[in-house]
């Protein structure tokens, strides 16, 4: 592939199409079912799904059919079949919902309102996942301007990743014969540790995520009469917690939602604290003062990657502060969110959790722990020699620096389904949530310049997948 030429019309597509798509699509509340109930009713999953899909089908790439998938009562699916020069497949994979809007954007900024500044594009679902779509295809554009051949691709755009996943299962049975084998996953949703080079995500952190709730009264009572006497709910859920994790260290306790690191991984992590440095955790945007967790570089990627962590992502019960008077509430409930390591079963571990946190409640307490979803992480398989070679030709050729291997602590769910339907499949996983770009946060914001380099990077591994020689996977 001449790189100079792939890179060329990449850029032109991304500027002269792709961001002006982006800066629409961003406007779009297509939050995910799991944040949006009525997403049917409400349409914005819709209206998300036909702007990409009217993109994507006028797109010329010779041969491609392009259709919108759907089945009753879920979120609607693109499918791309593009024929290729041989009989291998390559499955390349997006999403196309968003997290929700979250508080705390700065001034003129916002969750639906794009921006371009300083060569970054901010708004919700720019960077996580509306890029996906349009970077797989125009990756393929630049093969066929240079009469490159390639596998046969199917691309598949899905609309509930960022609730679990939960629908997907249904569609990947239901394409499962148009699908096929593929012997190479391209899957655009993941991070960078810079945007220097090119990164590959060689493990996924699993989730156990669900609402701890502790009820003590029929209602609210006088705190200076009640207090004493009747326990608080949210002493309740504290000691709860405190089951879960070690409120001095944040370690989580469990020795089940524990999982043995391998050596390979363990070196990859100490590559990336050396390369990074202190990079680990400034790239964060703490509190003036505020001092990271743990006691070196390797110890905090470690943690992020490959150990569990709880957050307590929201509350229920408790009055504004505005609002709160002397009353010792009846009710409090805590959204939990707790991250799993990549080789743990996610289904078991919620169940396990559930019963921890429910069993022998603190002054018998009414407890109930509810589930939202569960989600097992994903280890990579050993990387084939021809896709080493090829991500560091890449990324040198579009870089001027190697490819890195990380860990990432956040769950993609169609990567261990893929896994377990494909087992000699090779993964490319990466993507542009580089540091700051803080997706799920305020503030996400697309990195162009690294993402135009990105998209001629993976032009490069599916032109070098075709010549790789037989069973090199």
């Amino acid at each position: 592939m001449d790189q100079q030429s792939a890179q060329k019309l990449v850029d032109e597509v991304w500027n002269d199409t792709i961001v002006p798509e982006l800066v629409e699509y961003i406007k779009i509340p297509a939050k995910s079912p799991h944040f949006d109930p009525d997403w049917e009713k409400n349409g914005y999953i819709e209206d998300a799904i036909q702007q990409i899909f009217a993109w994507c089908k006028k797109q010329n790439i010779r041969g491609m059919e392009c259709e919108i998938v759907r089945l009753p009562g879920r979120t609607p699916l693109i499918f791309m079949d593009i024929p290729g020069d041989n009989d291998d497949t390559i499955l390349m994979y997006g999403h196309m919902d968003k997290q929700p809007e979250m508080t705390g954007w700065d001034d003129g900024l916002g969750p639906w309102i794009p921006v371009i500044k300083n060569d970054k594009l901010y708004g919700r679902g720019g960077a996580d996942d509306g890029y996906a779509a349009y970077a797989s295809l125009t990756a393929l554009m630049a093969l066929q301007e240079q009469g490159i051949p390639r596998a046969r691709c199917v691309v598949i755009i899905e609309g509930c990743e960022e609730s679990g996943s939960f629908d997907l299962p249904y569609y990947i049975d239901h394409l499962r014969e148009r699908i096929g084998t593929p012997s190479l996953v391209v899957c655009l949703d993941s991070g960078a540790g810079n945007y220097d080079q090119m990164w590959l995500t060689v493990s996924l952190r699993g989730m156990a995520a669900g609402t701890l709730s502790a009820d003590v009264l029929k209602e609210g009572v006088h705190s200076g009469y009640a207090s004493g006497v009747v326990p608080s709910s949210f002493r309740v859920l504290r000691q709860l917690i405190s089951r879960l994790e070690d409120e001095n260290t944040g370690k989580v306790l469990p020795d089940f939602l524990q999982a043995e690191i391998p050596e390979q991984r363990m070196r990859q992590n100490q590559r990336m604290a050396d390369a990074l440095g202190d990079e680990v955790f400034t790239a964060y945007p703490f509190v003036e003062g505020v001092e990271p967790q743990a006691e070196d570089n390797l110890q905090r990627l470690l943690n992020r990657t490959w150990r569990p962590a709880l957050s307590v992502t929201g509350s229920e019960g408790m009055p504004s502060l505005e609002a709160a008077g002397n009353v010792l509430r009846p009710h409090t409930a805590l959204k939990l969110s707790l991250r799993l390591p990549p080789t743990l079963d996610g289904e078991t571990a919620t169940e396990k959790v559930k019963e921890l946190l429910e069993s022998d409640p603190p002054n018998n307490a009414k407890v109930s722990f509810e589930p939202d979803h569960a989600a097992s992480g994903w280890n990579a398989p050993d990387i084939a020699p021809w896709l080493d070679a090829s991500l560091e030709k890449a990324s040198q050729a579009a870089f001027g620096q190697g490819v890195m291997y990380m860990g990432e602590g956040g769950t993609i769910p169609f990567m261990a389904m893929l896994g377990d339907f494909f087992p000699r499949a090779q993964f490319m996983i990466t993507g542009v949530l580089g540091p700051n770009s803080n997706a799920h946060g305020p503030n996400e914001f697309i990195h162009i310049p690294f993402a135009r380099k990105l998209t001629t990077c993976v032009s490069q591994v599916i032109a070098d997948h075709f010549h790789r020689k037989s069973g090199e996977g």
